[in-house]
């Protein structure tokens, strides 16, 4: 039994646009990428179902939504860098006074 090959966005937009320029037939780009003809057939459905994406005003907005998101990743992630910081050097002087440096135990 054949293993089941995994294709990126990428790979399939490459294969559904060769399919497109008809410069080979569809069997042969099947043969040639180790595909079903009626996979490469479902893929051009979609990819032409959701062509008008690439054009409308959501797209923009799913960009800007994703802006934000990296913006705030970005802003925990440096959050996240001095607060480990502040431990280290809190660790540091802890013991520069002879404090534990272990939280305490909670006992319930």
């Amino acid at each position: 039994m054949k293993k089941r090959r995994n294709f990126t966005p990428e790979q399939k937009t490459k294969i559904v646009l060769e399919v497109l320029r008809e410069e080979q037939t569809l069997v042969e780009i099947a043969a040639k990428y180790e595909v079903q003809p009626n996979q490469l057939t479902r893929w051009k459905t979609e990819f032409l179902k959701n062509a008008s994406r690439a054009f409308s005003k959501d797209k923009d907005e799913s960009e800007k939504l994703q802006k934000e998101h990296e913006k705030e990743v970005d802003e925990l992630h440096r959050q996240l860098g001095q607060l480990t910081c502040e431990v280290n050097w809190l660790k540091k002087k802890s013991k520069q006074f002879g404090l534990p440096t272990e939280s305490p135990k909670n006992d319930k």
